[in-house]
């Protein structure tokens, strides 16, 4: 029996939501119900008008939310035919990341709290680690952020690229392998904030103090500037978001950051 004809019991995510709701809110419900691991790839969704009227909500809603998650690649919608689940479970993390990222939601606090703890660890296990050609590539990576100029696709990058890099120079696969797990919530965090003015700025300095510790192998120096780019990333950020957006993030203020 195929995926589309075993359909799986919605009973907990066809409920109402408590307050009125918006776009946000019944994406969050969804994505709440797909990565619970209950419904694989090729599942059909209730039908649109079924949404709306279990979450009551209005259809509008509903379709801004879809049309959302079939951006994101996490379903897809078949004119005439419906919403079908498109990525395995396994790829739902990361791209619920970046929609709760985009939408300043506070359950994204906690992870990338965690995540700031991590590129502290992975700066100060580099630098401890570092070889001449590991700070080399390093090196590579920061010239190739100065060279992108207002290129903010190759600026962003290379960004990442310095911070996989350094991950990779610790020499610990499973330091390494989460952190390349949430790439793509750093390529949303510098997106949002990369308007900003002094961004580009900023960044460069502060990805240079976390190479020169490194190549001085100071772990605490590489730790504490880690530190401090993390900071100054969150700031811009911060900065970044709307009025409705830091009500709605209020209490992750200061705490995380990428870039």
């Amino acid at each position: 029996m195929s995926a589309e004809s075993e359909q799986p019991n919605f009973t907990a995510l066809l409920r109402p939501v408590v307050r009125e709701s918006s776009v946000s809110e019944v994406a969050k419900r969804l994505l709440d119900h797909l990565s619970e691991g209950h419904l694989q790839p090729g599942t059909r969704l209730p039908a649109e008008r079924q949404l709306a009227e279990a979450l009551n909500v209005a259809r509008s809603s509903v379709r801004g939310a879809l049309s959302a998650l079939d951006v994101l690649g996490i379903i897809e919608i078949r004119p005439g035919s419906g919403s079908y689940v498109r990525a395995g479970t396994s790829e739902f993390l990361p791209r619920a990341i970046n929609w709760g990222l985009m939408l300043g939601q506070r359950r994204t606090h906690d992870l990338v709290e965690v995540r700031t703890f991590m590129e502290g660890m992975s700066a100060r296990l580099a630098a401890e680690r570092a070889e001449p050609a590991d700070i080399a590539r390093l090196e590579a990576h920061l010239e190739h952020m100065r060279e992108a100029g207002s290129d903010v696709k190759a600026f962003i990058d290379a960004d990442i690229a310095f911070h996989l890099e350094t991950a990779t120079i610790a020499r610990n696969s499973v330091l390494s392998d989460i952190l390349h797990s949430i790439r793509s919530l750093l390529q949303v965090w510098m997106e949002r904030a990369g308007d900003i003015e002094g961004t580009v700025a900023g960044t460069l300095k502060e990805h240079a103090a976390i190479l020169q510790a490194i190549r001085d192998h100071d772990p605490e120096a590489a730790e504490r500037a880690m530190a401090d780019h993390m900071h100054c990333a969150s700031e811009r950020l911060w900065s970044s978001l709307s009025t409705e957006e830091r009500d709605e993030a209020k209490g992750a203020k200061g705490s995380t950051a990428t870039g």
